[in-house]
């Protein structure tokens, strides 16, 4: 039997470049998907490929995963949860167990197929961090008991599930810690900064800024973030690795760089800064330019260029 590899969250931002990628490559594709932020929309263009399948299955209900029993796997991505600061918020349960429970399920298959396992970790586990910029040696500052706890302590446990089965079964598992990504494919009405403020400036309303929006981030484009999970899969780390765009900027420099390059007439709002959220968010990529040969090619004006006619289109459609 061909072996195929299993993208979960495949139908989500991240989840549905990874899968137009990895087709493009010759390879045989299974998304999984339980839609709840994930969209088919997002995959459309795929699902007439013979080597692209789609089950749409939630990775925390091992019953509904017996769909997967056709197949054999030699590579599983899991990136199979939501991240929009909204959305984990409103949906903690959800966002901690999906990190717990789903990511053991999926490292269950792993091991029976033994096949190589990614866990999609998160720039989140530094929390808001006191060194800068983040080293993956920094064990971060996260607060347990806050509103984002379900996302920033999901993906701390389920980086030590994946080294759990790793030194207990030997399952070959390989973790990255994902910067702020940004483009085509990000939902209209995801909340996390980029796809908020393009949507706001198209529509000509006011771009909300938290705080005096002096905090800074650095922002990856998708297309780089996929190769570098790529990568990551393809190499012998076991990580974690931190993959992301290392140029920071401030959200006023990104709110008035969307203003130009849409041409919008909005003006920025400023609101209260939410709780726990990161002053400062830097990867230090040393590690992955070294050990996976990677590195981010898109700079933030071609990445906005293309996110920005993504936006217009979907948003005309409405």
């Amino acid at each position: 039997m061909d072996k195929h590899i299993l993208i979960a969250g495949g139908a989500g931002f991240i989840g549905s470049h990874l899968s137009k990628m990895l087709i493009n490559l010759g390879k045989k594709v299974v998304s999984l998907d339980n839609l709840s932020t994930g969209r088919k929309s997002n995959i459309e263009d795929l699902l007439g490929s013979p080597n692209f399948t789609f089950i749409e299955s939630d990775t925390r209900d091992k019953k509904s995963l017996s769909s997967l029993s056709n197949f054999t796997f030699s590579k599983i991505y899991d990136l199979a949860s939501p991240a929009s600061v909204t959305y984990i918020s409103d949906h903690p349960i959800e966002t901690a167990t999906v990190n717990s429970i789903g990511v053991k399920n999926l490292l269950d298959l792993a091991k029976e197929c033994n096949a190589a396992f990614l866990f999609a970790s998160s720039s989140e586990v530094y929390g808001d961090p006191l060194e800068h910029p983040q080293k993956e040696s920094y064990r971060g500052n996260v607060n347990p008991v806050g509103v984002r706890s379900g996302y920033d302590e999901g993906k701390r446990f389920g980086e030590a599930l994946c080294m759990a089965y790793h030194r207990e079964y030997g399952v070959n598992v390989k973790i990255v810690r994902i910067f702020n990504t940004y483009g085509p494919n990000s939902s209209t009405v995801d909340t996390r900064v980029v796809p908020q403020l393009v949507r706001q400036a198209l529509l000509g309303e006011p771009l909300t800024v938290h705080g005096d929006g002096k905090q800074t981030r650095s922002f990856c484009f998708v297309s780089d973030m996929v190769e570098g999970i790529i990568a990551m899969m393809e190499s012998s780390e076991t990580g974690p690795i931190n993959i992301g765009n290392p140029d920071e900027y401030t959200i006023n420099d990104l709110a008035s760089k969307i203003i130009s390059m849409t041409g919008s007439s909005s003006k920025i709002k400023y609101v209260v800064r939410p709780k726990d959220d990161p002053k400062k968010r830097k990867p230090d990529i040393t590690l992955a330019k070294k050990k996976l040969g990677w590195e981010p090619k898109v700079g933030l004006t071609e990445g906005l260029t293309k996110t920005i006619a993504y936006f217009r289109q979907v948003l005309k459609r409405k």
